[in-house]
């Protein structure tokens, strides 16, 4: 497994542990610990693939470059090619990779090299499955919503709808693609709920105690349109379960949450 160690990672590999998976997780710089095998493996350079893939039964590709986007060519286009020459070497019977819902809509330089390695992981001679999951909560709460938050009002485009999806009901549907065997299909994975962004921002400014202003924008552009259209959005079922105020009463305490609802 790449990307062992990220949001993602952290909940694919208990997931799969209690399914009595053996797990292997690669790392640039040191193994992801926790009762899993490591492996030091760069995906930019190749180095350590070879050894990660050895007798593995599948692969689940989960790593990006998704706070260094100018290496995304390099990383995620690139390497993915390499790790899928080394799965094929090692005759890997089931390569399984995570994307992102709109990469095919929205165009972000990011999205367009998460569609190129789609396009790699189609053409590989290792039977494959692709599934497109939508935004985690993690990166609403931890990067977006802060960082759209740093004037003293929060901006936002109250035209984009988001449908977060939290990580272990991913991890839930990539245990069931892993069991299934090979689709060699692209599949959707959202969350429970389609939220335009006030709803989104309201109970996470709850659920922090504060009490900013919500500052309503249209933002212009391409990739604003897009976002506008829905196409953060999926309508495939099933869905996950698990809602944005759920994630915030977990990750905030349930009590704050109901008691400034």
């Amino acid at each position: 497994m790449t990307g062992a160690t990220g949001t993602l990672g952290r909940a694919v590999v208990p997931r799969l542990r209690a399914d009595g998976c053996g797990v292997r997780g690669t790392a640039r710089r040191v193994g992801p610990g926790g009762g899993v095998e490591g492996v030091v493996a760069d995906l930019g350079s190749g180095a350590g693939l070879d050894q990660a893939v050895a007798g593995a039964d599948a692969v689940v590709h989960l790593a990006s470059a998704t706070t260094q986007y100018r290496r995304a060519g390099e990383v995620d286009v690139a390497g993915t090619r390499r790790l899928v020459e080394a799965s094929a070497s090692a005759g890997v019977r089931h390569l399984v990779y995570v994307s992102i819902v709109g990469i095919d809509k929205i165009p972000l330089g990011y999205y367009r090299h998460k569609l190129a390695a789609e396009r790699v992981v189609r053409q590989a001679e290792v039977p494959w499955s692709i599934l497109r999951a939508t935004q985690f909560p993690q990166l609403l709460d931890e990067r977006l919503l802060p960082a759209a938050s740093v004037l003293g009002v929060v901006l936002g485009d109250d035209g984009v709808t988001i449908q977060p999806v939290d990580p272990r009901d991913v991890a839930d549907r990539l245990a069931a693609l892993l069991d299934a065997g090979p689709t060699r299909a692209v599949e959707d994975l959202g969350g429970p709920e389609v939220l335009r962004y006030a709803d989104v921002v309201r109970p996470w400014l709850r659920a922090r105690g504060r009490k900013q202003r919500i500052l309503r924008l249209r933002f212009p552009g391409r990739i604003a349109r897009a976002m506008r259209a829905g196409a953060l959005t999926t309508n495939a079922q099933p869905t996950g379960t698990r809602t944005w105020e759920e994630y915030l009463a977990e990750r905030y305490g349930t009590e704050q949450v109901d008691r400034l609802s």
